[in-house]
């Protein structure tokens, strides 16, 4: 029996919690998986894993096992990366999770690039906004915008995304032009209100005042959780909305939306690679973060 084998999809069954999941991760049969489990248990002479028909979790030797492991795996990689400069290109299945708008209009057009850069890199790419458990789900990184929470993660800032606040002429005919933040409810505007899939809750809009920021809620008729329906509502006349400049500036030059207050913008949005702590990324996720980075430079 290959160990480091064996020790890859311990682990892989481990953070993702099932037999089944970890071999298609790992494009096993899921025999492969259930039968190098076993003799793997056999060699060890103890229990590994707690099976039932719905959950697979690890027993206290299993555990502590699977810590072992985890530092025995990234003590190979690292040692291989420390070979990065051998002539060996990186090589194999890199999974990223992009931040849906910032994908379509920074990294995707480029992509051809990277290829012909790496091409024995193969992506798999998620896209959207929902949150990512890098580990449960077998993401090497994803590129997310706002500040980051998890300090069990690495995030390296990559741009800062101007952001404004905008309606479209329709709108305003309807209610006027916003001169001052107070104007907002003077003259009764409307958001298309935007909200976090994940919780439910509604993002106001935020503006800087004298170096603080300050946050107003505004009524509306339509709420969204998408980007582009966000846009979309706005250019259909139905409410303000706030947003990285890039998204809109096709219909900002073309005067089918038009900024307020720019006065008093929001604090730039920060765009940042996100991947799990470790002392040395492996190769296909150093080369991807830096080739992200040449990207979203141009953004800022």
């Amino acid at each position: 029996m290959d160990r480091f084998n064996a020790m890859r999809i311990f682990t892989r069954i481990v953070e993702l919690e099932s037999f089944s999941k970890a071999a298609e991760d790992l494009q096993i049969p899921a025999a492969t998986a259930t039968y190098t489990i076993k003799q793997l248990e056999a060699r060890l002479g103890v229990r590994l894993l707690q099976r039932t028909t719905r959950h697979v979790s690890t027993t206290l030797d299993g555990q502590a096992y699977y810590q072992r492991c985890v530092r025995i795996l990234a003590d190979v990689e690292e040692t291989e990366a420390g070979f990065g400069n051998s002539g060996v290109a990186p090589r194999g299945k890199l999974r990223v999770d992009l931040q849906g708008t910032l994908a379509l209009h920074y990294v995707l057009p480029r992509l051809q690039e990277f290829f012909g850069r790496y091409p024995d890199i193969e992506l798999e790419i998620g896209m959207g906004d929902r949150y990512v458990d890098l580990v449960r789900d077998g993401v090497d990184c994803v590129l997310r915008v706002g500040e980051l929470r998890d300090s069990s993660m690495v995030g390296r800032r990559l741009a800062t995304l101007q952001q404004v606040t905008c309606g479209s002429a329709a709108y305003f005919e309807r209610h006027g032009v916003p001169l001052t933040l107070d104007d907002l409810h003077k003259q009764g505007h409307r958001a298309v209100n935007f909200f976090s899939s994940s919780t439910g809750k509604l993002f106001p809009f935020d503006f800087i005042v004298d170096g603080k920021e300050r946050s107003i809620a505004l009524p509306g008729a339509v709420s969204v959780s998408n980007a582009d329906a966000y846009k979309a509502c706005c250019a259909h006349g139905l409410g303000l909305i706030q947003v990285p400049r890039y998204h809109i500036d096709g219909l900002l030059a073309r005067g089918a939306l038009r900024e307020v207050l720019g006065d008093w913008r929001p604090r730039p949005m920060t765009v940042s690679v996100v991947y799990p702590h470790q002392r040395q990324l492996s190769p296909r996720v150093r080369v991807f973060v830096d080739w992200l980075s040449d990207v979203m430079s141009a953004a800022s």
